[in-house]
């Protein structure tokens, strides 16, 4: 019986060997709506890179993320949300 190792088929490139694509990175979320809160404020609903789903709201800063592929998530959180938009930072 012959034994052959599996670093033989695919050996792993060192630090040397690799290229500057390969710490690029990922796309920018994707702004899918923009859901009103209660209290003027509002939840961002963001599509990431990976196909997940996140939220952050104006109001109280929550941020949430999901893999599920609906916005169920940031709506409740908007019907539950009275906070005022927060003030930006100079």
């Amino acid at each position: 019986m012959t034994v052959t190792p599996i670093s033989s088929f695919a050996p792993f490139p060192g630090p040397a060997a690799r290229t500057e694509a390969e710490y690029v990175s990922p796309p920018a979320p994707v702004r899918l709506s923009r859901i009103p809160t209660g209290g003027g404020a509002d939840v961002h609903v963001y599509r990431d890179s990976d196909g997940s789903l996140s939220s952050d709201c104006t109001g109280c800063g929550e941020y949430a993320w999901t893999l599920r592929v609906t916005t169920e998530f940031a709506e409740e959180h908007a019907t539950t949300c009275r906070r005022p938009p927060r003030l930006l930072a100079a």
